[in-house]
């Protein structure tokens, strides 16, 4: 049985990932430093980035479900993130409690407008808000790795994130068109995860103590699961055994090309 974290707790994962962004801004002495892990942006741009992500997604889930997203507003009528130090965190913080707000207003089970209508997760707020903390946990990594300040991601977090990542963005129900094959994720957390890439798709299980090894078999920290799966970290970060095609061609392939 999948173990998925009860609504409150994504919602606490989002504020304390959400701090730590701002801090990790807060700190730095040059907003305008690249982000190698953001080819062409500065610190400032994915402040900006951050905060005007967090106010499209409290809109999409405020909006309920729905074929498309809402409409996007007149750009020229986006907030700009402030230049005042004081100000953008002020603002990066107003962009989360927007979201929050609209996620607490929702509930977990309410329907709304996704990208992943052919994955294991489900079309709901509590699965946008899962989606949510990934994708403010990473950016608070790159904005630490601009200072030379990197953190691994904390081992709750992580964790979460190896499984919504696997069942959001890796399984599909789009046939696999290659060679089928199952690779198997292993945190040293102790969570494990099979991948099965067939005809069917791709899906996410929990992987049994007593089965057999797959074709592939990863293993490390989850904070280094994950940010191999967002391109943070190379492969080679991580322990292998056997043949990495297969998730070489799954980190390439677009299921909706």
């Amino acid at each position: 049985m999948r173990n998925i974290l009860e609504f409150p707790e994504v919602l606490r994962l989002i504020e304390d990932r959400s701090a730590a962004f701002r801090a990790a801004i807060a700190s730095a002495s040059d907003l305008d430093v690249q982000v190698p892990t953001c080819p062409g942006w500065t610190l400032r741009e994915l402040a900006q980035h951050l905060g005007d992500g967090r106010r499209r997604q409290a809109a999409i889930v405020a909006a309920g479900p729905g074929a498309q997203p809402p409409a996007k507003t007149d750009p020229k009528g986006a907030p700009t993130a402030p230049r005042d130090r004081e100000a953008l965190d002020a603002w990066l913080a107003e962009s989360t409690e927007l979201m929050l707000d609209a996620m607490r207003e929702a509930g977990p089970d309410r329907g709304c407008w996704t990208w992943w209508g052919r994955s294991q997760a489900p079309e709901t707020s509590g699965a946008v808000a899962r989606h949510q903390i990934q994708e403010i946990a990473v950016h608070t990594y790159d904005a630490q790795l601009a200072q030379g300040t990197e953190q691994p991601l904390p081992a709750d977090v992580a964790v979460e994130g190896v499984d919504e990542f696997l069942t959001t963005v890796a399984a599909t129900t789009v046939p696999w068109p290659f060679k089928p094959a199952t690779i198997d994720l292993h945190a040293t957390e102790g969570r494990s995860w099979r991948l099965t890439l067939n005809a069917f798709g791709v899906r996410c299980d929990d992987l049994t103590a007593d089965a057999e090894p797959g074709d592939m078999v990863m293993r490390g920290a989850a904070s280094e699961l994950v940010l191999y799966f967002y391109a943070r970290v190379p492969l080679d970060d991580l322990e292998t055994i056997g043949d990495p095609e297969p998730m070489k061609l799954l980190a390439d392939w677009d299921p909706n090309a």
